[in-house]
């Protein structure tokens, strides 16, 4: 499974949906959307300044992630930005990866 950090923004609506229903709520909704779809929460938190909420999720693949994405886009209340993240020994191997590359101007 790959792994995403999810950055989310509330809109107005959004805001208003999590003084109804509260933090732990909100993060039940997104819990079993995930799930629904294959996936598993690993983190979710709350967050000050710019961004609201911070979501680390496991999904089957980039198209399912995209899907959850846009059914968010969809509803309104929130804007998301969605992170590939990679491990430690994935980042081994793509240090070790040959690749063929020039620079622009060389």
């Amino acid at each position: 499974m790959a792994k995403y950090l999810i950055e989310a923004r509330y809109t107005i609506e959004g805001a208003k949906g999590i003084v109804r229903e509260g933090g732990s709520g909100r993060r039940a909704a997104i819990t079993k959307t995930i799930e629904a779809v294959g996936g598993k929460v690993e983190a979710f938190y709350f967050a000050f300044g710019e961004v609201d909420a911070y979501v680390i999720i496991d999904m089957p693949d980039h198209v399912t992630t995209a899907a959850v994405g846009l059914a968010v886009a969809q509803g309104g209340g929130a804007s998301v930005r969605t992170i590939v993240l990679i491990t430690p020994e994935d980042m081994d191997k793509a240090a070790k990866k040959a690749v063929d590359y020039r620079p622009p101007g060389r």
